[in-house]
Order: structure tokens, then sequence, then C-alpha cells
């Protein structure tokens, strides 16, 4: 039992001042919807204070880590609809997860998209199944990458590798990505759970108040550029929002078909 145990769409486990917070969502993927970025963006304000635990690992029930937005019925309500489509959400989970004191481990145990990508690669270390795969599809649904992948991704890999993957929605095996240095580690399935415990064991060891004044030191930079880069990115999504592209997207997916854009 935690003291967010109240939670509808995040299930907490504690042991040893390691609080293991699995997106609990497995059969939609674990999408972000609405509510579970407003819990997730709360546990972490709340957690920043909690004197129960020093770290953080996340993860996703099932076999995703987390397919990202939720396309489908409520995309398919909010098209041309840009106002009704609260992006201010998106804006305070990337800030709650830089300001997020913390260590904050990401454990991949399957693929991560979209807005579940971006929440893996703002964590600290990120570990992930070689099974996985991790990618931001927006533009294949006619939408700018304005949840913050235009921020983390050019600061993990460059920017011309960032322009590569951001720009054609393509998706990285872990394997790669560890390559490349979007993730930190790509493991077997099975050595995943072991792997990620021994490293949060050993990290837990260490001199707290020290590897929190770190991370806070690093995260500087990050939000500086956060500063300059999300807003723009939000508007650019939102007017997205209301463009043909994007509701032939939408309407592509749930009637299961290819989209057929036509640049409007």
């Amino acid at each position: 039992m935690t003291k967010y145990d109240h939670y509808k769409t995040i299930k907490f486990s504690l042991k040893d001042r390691i609080i293991t917070a699995t997106l609990n969502h497995p059969e939609t993927l674990n999408s972000f919807s609405e509510e579970m970025e407003y819990e997730f963006a709360q546990f972490l304000i709340d957690g920043a204070r909690d004197k129960d635990f020093d770290i953080v690992v996340l993860t996703g029930a099932g076999k995703a880590f987390s397919a990202g937005g939720d396309i489908g019925e409520r995309m398919l309500e909010y098209i041309g609809q840009p106002s009704r489509v609260d992006h201010g959400i998106a804006k305070r989970l990337v800030f709650a997860l830089l300001d997020f004191t913390k260590p904050l481990i990401a454990k991949l145990n399957g693929h991560a998209a979209g807005l579940g990508a971006t929440v893996a690669l703002f964590c600290d270390v990120i570990f992930a199944s070689d099974k996985a795969k991790i990618g931001d599809p927006h533009v294949k649904i006619g939408l700018s990458t304005g949840d913050g992948a235009a921020i983390i991704w050019p600061q993990l890999i460059g920017f011309a590798r960032a322009r590569e993957y951001l720009m054609t929605g393509k998706f990285i095996p872990a394997p790669r990505a560890a390559e490349i240095g979007l993730i930190n580690y790509s493991v077997p399935l099975e050595d995943l759970d072991r792997v990620v415990d021994e490293f949060v064991m050993t990290l837990s060891k260490g001199a707290q108040m020290a590897i929190s004044a770190s991370k806070v030191t690093i995260n500087l930079g990050l939000k500086q550029i956060a500063m300059a880069v999300m807003d723009a990115g939000i508007a650019y999504e939102t007017i997205l929002v209301g463009s043909n592209d994007h509701q032939e997207a939408v309407r592509a997916f749930v009637e299961k078909r290819e989209p057929k854009f036509t640049g409007t």
C-alpha cells in the first residue's frame, strides 16, 4: 500500500525506498489519456516532497511501455476543434519531469511511442527490452512534435538524427537506440527486471543529496531549451489539429486504412 493507491491509471509499489510506478492501462497499450497525463504530472509534484522514497522506476503494464497519445475516439471527437484540446497538460508534464529532483529510471518493457517516448526520454537513465521500439509518429497523424520531443531528441542524438526520426515518424529498435545514445541500455527482456534492479540498488546506496543536486544542475540547460521551444511546439500542434491532414489521419486510423494526405 502507498499513499498513491487512489490513482486510477497508474499503480505503485514501494520497497526499500524505491517506488515503482506502472502505467496501468494495458488495454490501450498504456496510452496517455488526459487522466493519465494529469495523474503522472501530479505524482511528480507530490512525489518530489515525499520522504518515503528516493528513487522512481517507471514502467508499463502488459506488453507496451506506452503507445503515446490516445488516438481514436478522443482525437476523432476533437478534430477541427483545436480549442478543445488541452495541450497545457503536456507542457505541465514536461516541466514536472524536468523539475523532479529524484532519480527517475525508465524501464521500457515494450514499445514507447509519441508522448510515451517523450516521457521515457526525459527520464534520467533508460533501460529497454531488446524487443522494444521507440519512435515519435506525430507526423503520421498530421501533427508536429508538440509534446516535448523537439526538446529532448536533439539533445540525445543530435539535430541531424532527430530531424530524420521526427520528420519520418520511424521507429528505432532498442539495440539501435542504445547504439546512437537515445537510451542507455538495451537488454534481453528476460534480464530487464534484474538489470534494472541491480542498477537501482547501486544507485540507492549513493549520496542521495549529491545525486539530486547533480540531476538538478544537469537539467537547468534542458529547462532553458524547454522554455524556448515548448510553447512554439504546442502552438504548431494546436493549429494542425484543425488541418485536413490530421482529420484524414485520425479517420484513417479508426477505419484501419492508409491516410491520403493533401498537405492542407
